[in-house]
């Protein structure tokens, strides 16, 4: 096998990884609540996405050192379109048209975008321009999060902005890692370490944010933002700060624009499918719970007229006496003058009455005010 064949093996290998992890972490997202969200730690499926997000990282590396940068890059995009038949296959999750096209679209987007930026010398960044970028970073990661808060009742929103921000901690923890990588060819020194632990919390930043992406969110538009907005945050730094520029010149440079548009309209598809979708399962809700006092207030009135007929139809034995009526004119009101006025004594006040048969005699109330009695 040659080495090209070996770089596009190992770039499909890694896109099933990539879209492997995503798919069980929107799995454990379901599942998850409050601060876990963001680090269920104690759950051993968050902790095979990691591992798989691990292995399609190393596998990707693997396969730039055998294959062109324009042609692994691109392959890369393919971890959306490998995302979604897997869901559909292991998890019973399968897409709509809408986010089949959002998909393809951001995925041809990214994958034309990434083959057109060139490649340039070798270059680092200073030291003020580290911090720089260090800061930046982190401004606008806690800016994305505190949004993402303030639109926590549209779970599609804020899914798209906290992966946002995990695309922008990954991107920028690619760009010092080709920094560290730069240094380390003139040789190791503790002037890297700062480079190095802003490393680990941006790849851990980035790997806590798109765990709390999936919740509420779905698969496909967390997965795809995240997808296109990680190299294209590391491909604008590279051309701002890298001297990297597009290939073809003016014609690239459009090029490489119109693919962005494309690849940012199917991330717009993703969204709206999404906030429908949304919008669908709010007015089930709705409809459900105004639907449901109709069939209680039948089932009641039915029950009432049921019960009135059987006391129509109720009579009393030959063989039961009744006891004596007492009657009680001073509890009965006067009667208005006329013939058709009602004779107070007529009006019975039963103090007891018949109970199963026979007589039901109230017995008195027990006193909770009994003294003790001691002897």
């Amino acid at each position: 096998m040659s080495a090209l064949a070996l770089s596009v093996l190992l770039s499909f290998v890694s896109a099933v990884a990539y879209a492997g992890g995503a798919i069980v972490q929107e799995q454990v997202a379901l599942s998850s609540s409050g601060a876990r969200q963001y680090a269920p730690l104690r759950r051993p499926a968050w902790w095979a996405a990691v591992a798989l997000n691990g292995l399609g990282a190393l596998l990707h590396v693997v396969a730039l050192a055998y294959g062109p940068l324009s042609l692994v890059q691109p392959l890369g995009a393919l971890t959306i379109v490998f995302a979604l038949p897997m869901a559909a296959l292991f998890v019973g999750r399968k897409a709509g048209a809408t986010a089949w096209r959002g998909a393809l679209m951001a995925t041809v987007g990214l994958a034309g975008l990434l083959a057109l930026v060139g490649t340039s010398g070798a270059q680092s960044l200073d030291g003020p321009q580290r911090v720089a970028a260090a800061v930046g970073t982190a401004v606008a990661v806690v800016s994305l999060m505190v949004a993402a808060r303030a639109v926590h009742r549209h779970p599609a929103v804020r899914s798209i902005l906290l992966a946002t921000a995990s695309g922008v901690a990954f991107g920028m923890s690619s760009v010092f890692t080709k920094t560290v990588a730069v240094d380390w060819t003139g040789g190791v020194s503790a002037g890297d370490l700062p480079s190095l632990a802003v490393i680990g919390v941006l790849a851990t930043a980035g790997m806590l944010l798109s765990q709390a992406s999936y919740r509420g969110a779905g698969l496909a538009a967390p997965l795809a933002t995240l997808t296109v907005v990680n190299p294209v945050v590391a491909a604008a730094v590279g051309i701002t700060m890298f001297g990297e520029t597009f290939r073809y010149g003016t014609t690239g440079t459009a090029l490489a624009l119109s693919c962005g548009v494309v690849a940012a309209g199917g991330l717009i598809l993703l969204t709206t499918e999404r906030l429908a979708r949304e919008g669908a399962a709010k007015a089930v809700r709705v409809e459900a719970a105004a639907s449901v006092p109709a069939p209680v207030a039948a089932g009641r009135k039915a029950e009432d007229a049921a019960a009135e007929l059987l006391l129509a139809e109720l009579t009393v034995p030959e063989d039961v006496t009744l006891p004596e009526v007492v009657t009680s004119p001073a509890a009965v009101p006067a009667a208005a003058a006329g013939p058709d006025a009602v004779d107070p004594v007529a009006v019975p006040v039963m103090p007891y009455a018949p109970f199963y048969g026979g007589p039901y005699v109230p017995l008195p109330a027990a006193d909770r005010h009994l003294a003790r009695i001691r002897s």
